[in-house]
Parts: structure tokens; sequence; C-alpha cells
């Protein structure tokens, strides 16, 4: 098993369900706290590290925009898979004092792959042949470029209406994908680790924990914002098992912790109004809580379990649970095309949360929104054909006419 490496100052995992309960840095704990989970709520683990030696000045002074979580490696566990270039992505300003943070410009088109730069190291770290995941796309075309460059194996058990599109991208990493029902994904997956000694990159418990070193990967994301325009008065994130929502929590906090920031930004949870478990957990004061999801093409946010990482990260700042209609979440889309963005529907989450509430509170500082993958993700991507015009100026003006561009 490999230890940890001189640059990372990672000393442990934490358990959140209960103080004083700490692990060993290895091995990741891959299901959860083991001493405080229960049949019905399973408690994540969290990495700590030795902050008080940590160069603050050092770590965060300018430095050219290049992508590599190396940048960031004393607070983030050891770096022992190979990267892709992952992070570094642009902070789009679309009005004064509004902010899109766009992860489409990630290795694999999504903010997954700060995630599984940081898995995929775990498996390194311990040995594993390859690594597993469940996934409704953006998860599992991450974690197989990343096992495909760490030179892993790969199985990606997905839904049985993966759009063909992505089908083809994790295809194209040489991954096993399986396509099977919903609810027997993770069962399947469990047998997978079980059995054949997959490191698992994904969750295994029934309320949602997730891997213990993913979450820390998207803590990056509030560094990049804080570079660039400092603390701002409030995030908003799509939010299915809410991993990124409690990453960038954790980064400002520990901003804040470091003497950087005199403030946490409130985090406002963004999720798909067919599910919205994160919200439910708030409003019946749970830390987690399972719901029926029902019909959204906002696949990649529309979750049926929670887990206790949002309610932190939500209560811990301030933040409001917010819960948006696919109507919502196109007309955010749209917006966002209109200003040169093209991102997936749940993607759009960030910016439809911002929007619901009105006029965006700027008297903090500017807002952001993340904005979490690509339009090529979206269901439908390639089905639709425009049609063809007759190469004649009178056909070309009535198509001109119609797109109202010619009088």
């Amino acid at each position: 098993m490999t230890m940890a490496t001189a640059d990372s100052l990672a000393t442990g995992q934490r358990s959140l369900g209960g103080a004083g309960l700490d692990y060993p840095l290895w091995p990741p704990l891959t299901a959860g706290c083991p001493r405080t989970g229960t049949e019905d709520v399973s408690y994540p683990v969290e990495v700590d590290y030795a902050y008080d030696k940590a160069d603050p000045a050092g770590l965060f002074a300018p430095a050219p925009a290049r992508g590599g979580l190396e940048r960031w490696a004393p607070l983030l566990p050891p770096l022992l898979a190979p990267g892709l270039g992952e992070g570094a992505t642009p902070l789009v300003e679309i009005e004064p004092g509004v902010y899109v943070k766009d992860e489409s410009r990630n290795p694999t088109w999504s903010h997954k792959d700060r995630l599984n730069r940081c898995t995929t190291s775990a498996a390194v770290g311990v040995g594993a042949p390859g690594i597993a995941v469940a996934s409704s796309g953006n998860h599992g075309a991450s974690a197989a470029a990343y096992a495909a460059r760490a030179g892993l194996r790969c199985v990606v058990f997905t839904g049985p209406d993966l759009p063909p599109n992505v089908d083809a991208f994790l295809n194209a990493y040489g991954a096993v994908v399986l396509p099977v029902p919903w609810e027997a994904r993770w069962p399947l997956l469990r047998q997978v680790v079980d059995r054949l000694g997959l490191h698992p990159v994904s969750n295994l418990t029934t309320t949602h924990t997730g891997h213990a070193y993913g979450p820390e990967g998207y803590k990056t994301v509030a560094y990049e914002i804080f570079q660039d325009v400092g603390v701002p008065s409030a995030v908003f994130v799509p939010t299915g098992y809410g991993e990124l929502l409690f990453g960038v929590w954790k980064g400002f906090a520990e901003l804040h912790r470091l003497g950087l920031a005199d403030r946490v930004p409130r985090i406002h949870s963004c999720e798909s109004a067919a599910s919205g478990p994160l919200a439910r957990a708030l409003a019946q004061g749970l830390p987690a809580a399972r719901v029926t999801v029902g019909p959204s093409d906002a696949y990649s946010i529309a979750s049926p379990v929670s887990g206790y990482r949002g309610v932190l990260a939500v209560r811990g700042s301030g933040g409001r649970a917010l819960t948006l209609d696919d109507r919502e979440l196109a007309d955010a889309q749209r917006e966002l095309a209109r200003a040169g963005l093209w991102t997936e529907l749940s993607a759009a989450a960030g910016l439809a949360g911002l929007r619901s509430l009105g006029e965006p509170d700027l008297s903090d500082g500017p807002v952001v929104c993340v904005s979490t993958s690509s339009g090529f993700k979206d269901k439908g991507v390639g089905t639709g054909r425009t049609e063809p015009v007759t190469p004649e100026w009178d056909a070309v003006l009535r198509r001109l006419r119609t797109a109202g561009i010619a009088a």
C-alpha cells in the first residue's frame, strides 16, 4: 500500500457523524464512518490536514492559470494517479456581478474530473486492479478517463436510458459499460467491489456518503473562485448527492481557517424539483432523506437520496435549499447559451437557482453560479437535424426572416 506523499499535508480521515472519531488516511473509507452508520443513515468521513504546516501565502500566490490539481497538492489527498490538466476553469461574467464557473472546460467536460483525480489516486494508493462506479453519465465518463490514464480497468454501471452520446463517450476510454435498471446499480457495484477487488469511486451506502477523497477535489473550485473574485456573497451549486456542494463549502471554510478569507459565502443547493432529497432533509431536520424521483430531463441531478455532507454545507454557510423544475432549468440553459455557454440541462441549475430568487443581492459581493457540464451530455443531443435549405436567395431570405435577421 502506498503511503502519503511529501506534497500532501493529509493526516487522516475524520467522521462527520461523530465528534472525535478519527481514522488513518489509508485505506480510504469508501462506505463512510463504520461507527456511526445505521441501517437508515450513513455518515461520511472527510480528509483532515496538518493546516498548521500549510503556507497560505505561497499556496494562494498569483500563478499562471494552467490545469492540474498539483497546484493545490498540500491541501488534497496524495495525488498518486496522473492528471489530465483538470481545473483552472474560467469564471465568466454574464452580467455585472454575476459570474458562471464553467466546469465544462475540464478534460471530460464536467466537474467530475476534479473528484476522479483524487479517487483514482486512492485506487492507485491501495493497489487496486481497477475502479468501479455507478453513474448516470458525467461521473462514469470521468472515471473511465482517469482509469485509462492510470492504466486501470474501469467498470461503469449506468441506467437503461443512457444517452447514446454518453455511451459512446464511456466506451471510447475502454470502460466496461453495464446498463442496468437504476435500482440495481448500487447492489451490483457492491458485488464487483467485494468479489473482484475493484476500488469504488462512487457511493456504496443506503444514504449517500460517497468516496472519502472525492469531495476534496471539489475544494479547488472554491480556491479558484477566491483567486478570481475573492469571497463572493453566494455560490449557487447544481446538486445531486451534494458532494460538489460540500467541497465548495469546505474550500471556502479552509480559506477562512487559514486567515485568507474574512468569511464563508452562502452556499445554495440547486436541486431538481423532480426529486429534491436534500431540500426534504433540511426541511424535516434529517441528516439525509430518500425520495421517489419524478420525470425530469435533468437526469444528472435527479437523485433518490441525499447525504449528510449537503446538510452540513447549506446549514454551515447559511445557504438555502432551492428546487427547480425543468422549465426553470431550460430557461437558465437558454440564457447561458445566449451568453455563449452550452451547458447540460442539469448544469444550468446554479443559474436557475439564482434567477428563482429574483434580482441578485450583490451587497456583500458578486455571486457565482457553478455550471457543471457541457450540453453534449444532454438527452437527445445529436438526434435532431436542421432542415436543409434550397441554395437560392429567396429560400435563404425566408429562413433569415423566420430567424428575425432580415425584415
